[in-house]
């Protein structure tokens, strides 16, 4: 079996936890901030964990991570 080559747009979107999760960064806070409310930015901030329905296909664009 040939190797696995690591998915470039997913390796710099997606990270991997200690535990063997994804975690990823939250959408809709690139531009056009100043229309958004404030609470909503602030909610926008940090990471959350990848669904588990995606985790399949991230194993697989992330061999190696």
């Amino acid at each position: 079996m040939p190797k696995l080559k690591t998915h470039k747009g997913a390796a710099k979107r997606f990270k991997k936890t200690g535990s063997g999760k994804f975690v990823r960064a939250k959408a809709f806070k690139q531009h056009i901030l100043t229309s958004k409310p404030r609470s909503r930015k602030r909610g926008l901030k940090g990471t959350v964990v990848v669904s588990p329905a995606d985790h399949a296909k991230l194993r697989l664009m992330l061999p190696n991570s």
